[in-house]
């Protein structure tokens, strides 16, 4: 089959938004919209009005009307929010979710896929994190009802994701373990998802679903191989992710070692061995640091498919990042500023995290600190088991006292960031609290920012998402002659 050359990163909190998958998706590549903290991502932008109605226009397809008439009525503000008042929230997942919670989950995540598929028929992939394992199944079930051709998921080690797929396109129930911490030897915990039971009637008028395409993401072949020892179902490619790579990393192999500043250190044992992963016998795209025409020369000689670039769509026109955000680090990289660093410590989940220093965002250490400690998303919250042997939950970005309280080791809380507020706040949807405390946004990019001078001219730092795959395919130039082109960090190391 003809594989996609490129793949624009999964880049959440809807960083990678249906906007940005489509122009993605009908310039002849593989779109992907990022369905982490979906159910909040669509409640926020029907709450602020969905002044283009995209949202609305969406949920008109999904095959269930009463769940979407449900929706609108404790949702949807035409007018938008008053100034001051407070998003809806919804009760976070647990190993027993409610109904609402799934068929809502299952919503969002229909909506963002059919709007990126809206109009064309290019490809649409959804991106998903291992680490946050209990919205999966209804995040992939609605992304599947929207006719979605790729699933990609790294953080972690997505064994289980193949089988669920099979199983979700005959729209059988599904089963998915879950981590807990502190099980004991032979203890089985799981959350269930059935269709039946949370979409009565579905499976009867639609018939089966589209088994999407599935990539797990990766950074060593050791992964790869430990996956197909394991996977309950095809995998059928590999996303390999350097440390450059924005977002949350693979941890060093080994015991975790920092330089002077904090930062992670990664060896020898830390690169993949492509050949190796070649022989396995499925195409790989390279990840981190690969955003160029000059990447994607580099990544197929060392074997890829293709390549998957998330900093260069980061900041182009049609990413959800906030606009003056992406104009302050444009205007970084123009200047010549590395503003992004490895947080070995800062993500609940404990993988490294890139994170990008820019003001005014809660990677100042004075924002960081003037921000009251609270959980109320619960997206990256660890289940644990207690002492009666029922489970608990808990995160290192929660009030210290409360991660105490409940087991947790007080030094893992200490420069904790809540990524679920931020990275919303990232996108524009800052929960604003009842004493008027409004939440503030992180960044996350990889370390080569300065790949988008590759895409902008020198009289306008603005770029669209088109211009960065004809840019990497070498089909036009969209520099200035003023300009020499950058190279990525990916051909500075060599590579």
């Amino acid at each position: 089959m003809a594989w996609p050359t490129i793949i624009q990163g999964g880049m959440g909190v809807a960083i990678s938004d249906w906007r940005l998958a489509r122009t993605v998706a009908m310039s002849g590549q593989l779109g992907v919209v990022s369905g982490t903290g979906i159910a909040p991502v669509m409640i926020r932008r029907l709450m602020d009005g969905d002044p283009d109605g995209d949202t609305r226009r969406a949920l008109a397809h999904f095959p269930d009307a009463p769940l979407v008439e449900q929706i609108l009525a404790k949702y949807y503000l035409p007018e938008g929010r008053p100034e001051g008042m407070s998003y809806k929230t919804i009760v976070p997942y647990s190993l027993k979710p409610s109904r609402w919670l799934d068929s809502v989950t299952a919503a969002a995540a229909f909506v963002e896929v059919w709007l990126a598929k809206e109009g064309h028929d290019g490809l649409v992939g959804v991106n998903l994190l291992e680490k946050i394992q209990l919205p999966h199944c209804a995040t992939l079930y609605g992304a599947m009802l929207a006719g979605v051709d790729y699933v990609l998921m790294g953080a972690g080690l997505p064994g289980q994701i193949p089988g669920i797929l099979d199983r979700l396109a005959t729209h059988s129930s599904v089963r998915y373990r879950v981590d807990v911490q502190g099980a004991l030897p032979g203890e089985d915990y799981g959350i269930t998802f059935d269709p039946a039971e949370v979409f009565p009637g579905l499976a009867e008028r639609l018939g089966g679903l589209k088994r999407p395409h599935f990539l797990a993401i990766i950074s060593t072949e050791v992964v790869a191989q430990a996956l197909l020892k394991r996977a309950e179902g095809v995998i059928d490619g590999w996303v390999v992710e350097f440390p450059i790579a924005g977002g949350h990393n693979a941890p060093p192999r080994g015991q975790l070692k920092v330089d002077e500043t904090g930062e992670p250190i990664y060896g020898e044992r830390d690169e993949p061995d492509l050949e190796k992963l070649a022989s396995f016998g499925r195409p790989y795209w390279l990840a981190g640091g690969f955003g160029s025409r000059e990447g994607l020369v580099s990544a197929r000689e060392r074997g890829a498919v293709g390549v998957q670039v998330g900093t260069a769509f980061a900041l182009c026109d049609e990413s959800g990042m906030r606009p003056d955000l992406k104009q302050k680090l444009r205007e970084m990289a123009l200047a010549g500023e590395a503003p992004v660093r490895t947080s070995a410590f800062g993500s609940p989940t404990g993988f490294p995290f890139k994170v990008a220093t820019v003001e005014g965002t809660v990677a100042e250490p004075e924002v960081y600190a003037a921000r009251p400690r609270l959980c109320d998303m619960g997206f990256l919250r660890r289940i644990y088991r207690r002492d009666d042997g029922q489970v608990g939950y808990r995160c290192s970005a929660e009030p210290v006292a409360d991660y105490v309280r409940k087991g947790g080791d007080e030094a893992q809380t200490e420069g904790r960031l809540c990524l679920c507020n931020h990275l919303m706040a990232t996108v524009g949807g800052g929960q604003t609290r009842k004493d008027g405390y409004h939440e503030l946004p992180i960044v996350t990019l990889g370390n080569d920012i300065a790949c988008v001078l590759n895409y902008m001219s020198d009289s306008d730092t603005g770029y669209s998402a088109r211009a960065v795959v004809a840019g990497i395919l070498g089909e036009t130039t969209s520099m200035a002659p003023s300009m020499p082109r950058v190279a990525t960090v990916a051909e500075t190391a060599g590579s």
